[in-house]
């Protein structure tokens, strides 16, 4: 603008300055005048239809619409779906210490970017067990799991280091275990959650044993025990998020969780001897439940690094000891006695990725490692149990589907690392929020 402003005052200059020469200059003068006075104006001519051509361009680059800003993975997806109150607080201060920072805001950032992909939420949901995405949500859940352990017994001695002399015994246990899972949960002001869950189980298990005694084959005897669905242990929680993810600082969740023994406890059940084969001894029934009370503290954080999310859970689990009518196991006796399980803590960690708009994917491990429990009789001592410790591991593959704005689709696979684990855990749930 400025040229064509400045172009146009020596136009005029031009115009005028040899106009007052025409008096004085000579008639050649006057003539070659004339003719740098027409090659100024076909020249501004042509500077004007330049102009009009660049003002027309200019009207179509701004009359084209605005590209939607990127969807990216941002602060506590949750927080920007259904709660712009706490995510003007948390964002605003997460500006201010990225400002203080000499960096660009990251508040303001989040205010400039659109809402993430529901793949987004459903991921970070899933990764931190905080659901806020609406006031209610309800989750209906089935769980596979498949066990199949083998244990060779020997009862005896080699002779000549090839002849084995007593009892060998090849023990399998195959189980399978199908757990329906109920969950409601309330979110309040994105800060507090409360949640039950109810279970149905269903159980079945299936005990072989052949062997050989003294050299004489003995037959494979199977016997199968199942337990129709029944409820297991309820429990519900309580958690409350007490840290927002900023640019230094993760998204973290407190919860408790208290499990009542409403389910069949495992106490008291005697173990039937078959008929068909001396070796095998069945449990005449099966139980759904630990028949104790415990409470479980725990921390979930996760941390957001576009693309992906890193989230991490640490959990302990206290069970209180309680009494029983009956603790043992041996057939026509009853004994009554004290029960303290054994308390156990579980860790775990993993990084998940949002594939699309409609779906991400998950890569965890976990391990729990759970500690010896004990047995009193009235009026004998306690007594460890040998064999209940275990070290459970577990790598986790899971995804979600976002199937519609209030429902979402969560399949996920364990595989068991050790020998305490089962060999494979499948569950498909389905959250809804209302």
């Amino acid at each position: 603008m400025h040229r064509t402003l400045t172009f146009r005052a020596v136009v005029c200059m031009s115009t005028l300055l040899p106009s007052a020469l025409l008096y004085a200059a000579p008639d050649g003068d006057v003539e070659l005048l004339k003719k740098e006075l027409l090659e100024l104006r076909q020249r501004y001519d042509q500077q004007q239809k330049a102009l009009a051509v660049l003002e027309q361009r200019v009207r179509q680059v701004e009359d084209q619409p605005a590209a939607p800003a990127p969807r990216r993975l941002a602060k506590s997806p949750a927080d920007m779906k259904g709660n712009q109150g706490v995510i003007a607080a948390s964002g605003g201060a997460a500006g201010g210490a990225a400002s203080a920072a000499g960096g660009s805001s990251y508040g303001q950032s989040l205010k400039d970017d659109s809402a993430p992909a529901q793949s987004v939420v459903n991921l970070y949901d899933e990764a931190s067990g905080f659901f806020g995405g609406g006031k209610f949500s309800l989750e209906t859940g089935i769980t596979y799991s498949r066990y199949d352990t083998r244990q060779l017994i020997l009862n005896g001695f080699l002779a000549l280091d090839s002849i084995f002399l007593g009892n060998l015994n090849l023990d399998r246990i195959k189980a399978d275990n199908w757990t329906l899972d109920l969950t409601g949960r309330y979110n309040l002001d994105n800060r507090w959650q409360f949640d039950v869950n109810v279970p149905v189980i269903y159980r079945e298990s299936t005990y072989q044993s052949g062997g050989a005694n003294g050299g004489d084959a003995q037959a494979t005897s199977e016997q199968t025990v199942t337990r129709d669905p029944t409820i297991g242990d309820v429990n519900f929680g309580v958690a409350y998020k007490f840290l927002d993810e900023s640019v230094n600082t993760p998204d973290a969740v407190f919860s408790v969780r208290v499990k009542a023994p409403t389910g069949k406890d495992p106490f008291g059940i005697k173990l039937v001897q078959s008929v068909d084969n001396t070796n095998v001894f069945t449990p005449e029934d099966l139980p759904t439940g630990n028949g104790v009370w415990s409470i479980s503290p725990a921390v979930s954080v996760v941390k957001t690094f576009d693309p992906a999310v890193l989230f991490g859970t640490l959990s302990y689990t206290h069970n209180l000891e309680e009494s029983f009518s009956d603790i043992s196991s041996t057939n026509n006796l009853k004994q009554p006695g004290k029960v303290k399980l054994g308390d156990s803590f579980q860790i775990g960690a993993g990084v998940a990725f949002a594939l699309n708009e409609k779906m991400s994917m998950s890569f965890s491990v976990s391990d729990l490692i759970q500690k010896k429990s004990k047995l009193k009789q009235d009026g004998g001592d306690w007594q460890t149990v040998t064999t209940s410790d275990a070290n459970a591991g577990y790598f986790n593959v899971g995804m979600t589907v976002a199937a519609t704005d209030n429902l979402t689709i969560v399949p996920n696979l364990s595989i068991g690392l050790t020998e305490d684990a089962p060999d494979f855990t499948f569950s498909l749930k389905f959250p809804y929020y209302f």
